[in-house]
């Protein structure tokens, strides 16, 4: 039998006082009172007191002495005041309670194998059951919010003028970087379908078709090692749009932006946001997307070291490398030596060779290495820092690569312990002109920073035949919170400029045209000039959640080892299926 809910378990208040009311949900809390029982009802909007009084008949009462937490059930009953004293001011609901007159149990569960109040379980248990996770109220608030700022999405691009298009899932494997998911086609032996890193062929397509502005809230995929905060299948707000430049782009964009922030934070920021350029940001932060809601930026101390006598930074400096550093306010008093070893062992587990520290004091610098200072050095390197006494400066001499590694994440790690910013703040920025073109010195060839139809700057576009490396691109990366929470480029309109990087990624004119061949004639019939962006939607749900792992803004995530605890995926198949994918099992599966 099935009850027909006359309400949720969030609605009843004390205007329906006297009225009959059904309710349907899970058992959330049982107490047996002896003459009274209670249950706590709920449902995805809330929660109801349910009395099974004894009044009620013996029956009922013994059906209600069977009950426990997570039990479905549906419930027939008056809508009665509590007693007074007894609301609960922190439900909606708490002004009332329903006093049971019917009972049907839809469903007997064990018992859970986790509460859905308090301190969460350890992950794998949560991933298993992965279905009772998302009953957790917290769960709940999280997935409402991804909603929330779906919606918002929609509302605001469609209000912007853009058309919402679906493209393709199975489409055609190309090299846009990371490597892709490929689905065996039964149809055509030997060939397959690639599901899409993102729909960026697809949307550029829509700008030669003439659509003028699009977006889609679209699923991607990239079969990559997985890091921390990637998932192997996620979601991004792709856009594109025709007859714009970086600026425009990037304009449009922060209108969004803001009315995410009004909506999730209740403060917007100023616009324009900031636009940080890719090696400043690089030279000052240590990576492309820095958290910016704090200071401690990286100074470079070659010219101070050069004036001392440790024999450390000078031969770092006498073989090309970098001396830099970071002072950490108030971190002398914070940290002892054995913190302070603690950091270096920190610093040797990211490839770094050594964490030279100095403590500054009213008395002056203290530290293993504040000897080989002398006065006119000292002097210098509490100018650089603007230092102050009881703060804490570190210092790496290593390759450009593995000193912004180390002091950029001592930087975010220190921070955060010393309390240096507000963790519920956000800070919004741009960071811009991004290489065009890294070197892959194992492949031998230039490989694309972004993907290989990013248009570079203007001013730049000489460089391509006599100094690629130095190309830099019309792209851009929205970050909020130390986050990439987007990322987008102008992109290439002119098959010639287009054919001239596909040359320089490696592709000859045959491959280019295999591979690219329907992109390459799009371009010569008539493209417009066109950019977008994607918005890493996970990633921002989990920023205005205020959560630390994207697996929990995802109703059914991967592990970082890319498994599906809940179901087995990935798993074998049947031989007969293989067979009709022209495929073979691998022996001993």
């Amino acid at each position: 039998m099935l009850y027909q809910r006359t309400a949720t378990c969030g609605d009843l208040s004390s205007d329906h006082v006297g009225q009959m009311a059904t309710l349907n949900g899970w058992v959330d809390a049982y107490r047996d009172f002896g003459g009274l029982v209670f249950i706590d009802l709920r449902d995805r909007y809330g929660i109801t007191q349910v009395v099974f009084e004894p009044d009620s008949g013996a029956e009922l009462q013994a059906q209600a002495r069977e009950l426990r937490n997570e039990f479905v059930v549906g419930v027939k009953g008056i809508v009665a005041p509590r007693l007074a004293g007894k609301e609960n001011p922190k439900l909606k609901t708490g002004a009332i309670e329903l006093r049971a007159r019917e009972l049907v149990v839809y469903n007997a569960t064990p018992t859970p194998p986790f509460e859905m109040h308090g301190p969460a379980p350890n992950e794998e248990l949560r991933l298993t059951h992965r279905y009772l996770d998302l009953r957790r109220p917290s769960m709940l608030k999280v997935f409402e919010t991804r909603h929330r700022l779906g919606q918002l999405m929609r509302r605001m691009m469609s209000e912007m003028g853009f058309l919402e298009v679906e493209t393709p899932i199975l489409g055609r494997s190309t090299p846009e970087g990371a490597r892709d998911f490929l689905v065996a086609s039964r149809v055509h032996p030997g060939h397959f379908y690639a599901l899409p890193q993102s729909p960026q062929l697809y949307k550029q397509l829509l700008m030669v078709a003439g659509f003028d502005r699009y977006f889609q809230i679209a699923r991607c995929f990239r079969d990559e090692d997985l890091r921390a905060n990637r998932q192997p299948e996620f979601t991004q707000l792709d856009v594109e749009m025709s007859f714009v430049d970086d600026v425009m782009v990037t304009s449009t964009m922060e209108k969004l932006v803001a009315e995410m922030a009004r909506e999730f934070t209740g403060h917007a920021p100023e616009l324009p946001l900031p636009r940080l350029d890719y090696h400043d940001v690089m030279e000052r932060y240590g990576n492309d997307r820095p958290d910016l809601r704090f200071g401690v930026e990286l100074k470079d101390l070659a010219p101070i070291a050069a004036m001392t006598e440790f024999k450390v930074f000078r031969e770092a400096l006498e073989g090309g490398k970098r001396v830099r550093g970071i002072c950490v306010p108030g971190g002398g008093g914070r940290y002892s030596r054995k913190d302070i070893d603690g950091l270096a062992e920190y610093a040797a587990g990211m490839g770094g060779k050594g964490l030279a520290w100095i403590k500054v004091e009213d008395a002056g610098l203290t530290g293993p290495i504040a000897k080989f200072f002398k006065p006119e050095a000292q002097a210098a390197l509490l100018a650089i820092f603007d230092a102050r006494p009881g703060d804490l400066i570190l210092i790496v001499a290593d390759s450009q690569a593995i000193s912004s590694l180390v002091l950029t994440s001592l930087r975010s790690r220190l921070a955060a312990e010393l309390d240096l910013y507000d963790k519920s703040a956000f800070h919004y920025s741009w960071v811009v002109r991004f290489p065009l073109l890294a070197w892959d010195a194992e492949e031998n060839r230039y490989v694309a920073e972004h993907h290989p139809f990013t248009m570079p700057l203007f001013e730049d576009l000489h460089l391509l035949d006599s100094d690629p490396a130095k190309v830099r691109a019309q792209a851009y990366d929205l970050v909020v919170n130390g986050e990439e929470c987007g990322g987008g480029t102008i992109r290439v309109h002119d098959p010639v400029i287009q054919s001239k990087i596909f040359a320089l990624l490696g592709l000859s004119p045959e491959q280019a045209n295999e591979k690219f061949g329907f992109l390459l004639s799009a371009l010569r019939n008539g493209a417009p000039p066109h950019g977008g962006i994607a918005l890493g939607f996970d990633r921002l749900v989990m920023l205005y959640c205020g959560l630390d792992n994207i697996r929990d803004c995802i109703a059914f995530p991967k592990t970082a080892r890319g498994t599906d605890l809940m179901t087995g995926a990935p798993g074998t198949v049947d031989p007969r299926q293989l067979k009709e994918l022209h495929l073979r099992p691998i022996q001993g599966s």
